[in-house]
């Protein structure tokens, strides 16, 4: 049995990066990939015709980020899209009110004022909280103190309730009240017309990926690491995991001996969130043509509340509207049809008589997807951001973790995947790889000719 230097569990962007970067530097390194393609949470389908990202689609904050001089060092192209972050305004919004009607500027201005007004005081209640309050504890003391009419303080209420299950994947109440201090936003969000997936995939071109190896067991012996999958055992010096949070959660691998309270304990108290993408497209536009997105206010928007123009991307009339928290986990059990008709029947109540049959449309299930268990981690009651940095280990300094969810200073983004791939890469290598010359490497193999 061939001995590597290190193996790399998982080729989604953590994986490939830190990959990339070992095989740089001459270490024999294996990937080995439970699913048939490479990108992990990062999936883009172009079954159509046109790219449709399943999985993550934004860069967050273009401002001083190493992503983002990676994205424009491979040239890849992108279409400034700042809602990403879940703004109340700042961009052109479509705002309903609880009954379904278009908002006038005027309303609108004003609830922006409103929202502002109460998460500054949500703020000042984040500061103040103490160990095991949760963000829906934060929220309703902000809105107490907010003085607000009863019915706007539910439209508030309502919008932090879907900030933080788009934000995290989960339901308000299992949110630490410091569950979104890492989510600022420097500068401004792109998406991908080519396709998100592009960058994983390009950084991953020549490295040894064993596609549908799916990993059940490593062991740590006194020689370094042994990983046993369905197709085979391989050994090496090191390895590194790189499987989603929720995985690990179903402790689907089996790790020996056990992992040690310094790992596992963040393993336990860190939450896995479901966040669902629903792409429908249409066979004519029925909202503003220069509007990002569409939102409803109150009880209009119960479930489905924001709706995202993405028809740039396909060129076709297309929004994306998401589940996510309980809700996401419930929609996944309701068929494409069900899921569909419920998101047309909500847009017709706001646009009545305008609102045409889909032509199309896209659904995402990452709950029910045995290879990630959910879709990014979050800051679950009882957990704190250091358990995201502690996750990554390493362990008897032959094990290593990477990914998201081992990322505290932006956990659940692909920058949080590629900056803790590279922290891993130089655990490893005992050295410091700099991003600059990695991202040249890329782009002078792509213009060599293979031998």
């Amino acid at each position: 049995m061939t001995t590597y230097d290190t193996i790399v569990i998982g080729a989604g962007m953590s994986g490939v990066t830190a990959a990339r970067m070992l095989d740089d530097a001459g270490a024999d390194v294996i990937v080995l990939e439970a699913r048939d393609r490479v990108g992990g949470r990062m999936h883009t389908d172009r079954a159509a015709g046109f790219p449709v990202d399943r999985g993550a689609s934004w860069v967050h904050g273009i401002d001083d980020s190493p992503l983002w001089d990676l994205v424009q060092a491979l040239g890849i192209p992108t279409l400034e899209y700042t809602v990403g972050s879940f703004q109340a305004g700042g961009r052109p919004i479509e705002n309903f009110d609880g009954e379904g009607r278009a908002m006038d500027p005027a309303s609108t201005s004003q609830w922006v004022a409103d929202v502002e007004q109460a998460d500054r005081l949500l703020a000042e209640e984040i500061t103040r909280s103490s160990p095991g309050d949760t963000y829906l504890d934060v929220t309703e003391r902000a809105l107490d103190r907010s003085g607000l009419e009863p019915e706007r303080i539910d439209e508030v209420r309502e919008f932090f309730r879907h900030r933080v299950e788009e934000q995290c994947g989960a339901w308000v109440g299992d949110l630490d009240a410091h569950g979104l201090d890492e989510d600022a936003i420097d500068g401004d969000e792109v998406i991908f017309p080519r396709g998100y997936d592009e960058l994983p995939r390009r950084i991953a071109a020549g490295l040894d990926i064993r596609l549908g190896h799916v990993v059940t067991r490593i062991e740590r012996t006194d020689r370094g690491v042994t990983v046993s999958t369905r197709n085979g055992e391989f050994s090496a010096r090191n390895a590194l995991v790189t499987v989603p949070l929720g995985v690990l959660k179903a402790e689907s691998i089996e790790f020996a001996p056990p992992l040690p309270d310094a790992v596992g304990g963040p393993i336990a108290r860190l939450g896995m969130g479901v966040f669902n993408k629903v792409f429908i497209q249409f066979p004519e536009r029925f909202w503003r043509e220069d509007s990002y997105v569409l939102r409803a206010l109150g009880e209009a928007g119960e479930h489905w509340h924001s709706w995202y123009d993405v028809s740039a991307v396909s060129g076709i009339p297309t929004l994306l509207t998401f589940a996510a928290g309980p809700f996401g986990r419930r929609m996944q059990d309701l068929s494409d049809e069900e899921v569909v008709a419920d998101v047309v029947s909500a847009l017709r109540f706001l646009y009545p008589d305008a609102v045409g049959d889909p032509t199309a449309h896209w659904i995402t299930r990452w709950g029910q997807d045995e290879f990630s268990n959910g879709s990014y981690s979050h800051l679950a009651v009882g957990s704190s951001h250091h358990d995201h940095d502690e996750l990554a280990g390493p362990v008897d300094a032959v094990l290593h973790f990477a990914g998201e969810a081992t990322w505290g200073d932006e956990p659940a983004t692909v920058g949080a995947a590629y900056y803790s791939g590279h922290r891993a890469a130089e655990r490893i290598l005992g050295r410091s790889i700099d991003l600059a010359e990695f991202a040249a490497g890329i782009t002078a193999r792509e213009r060599t000719p293979a031998s």
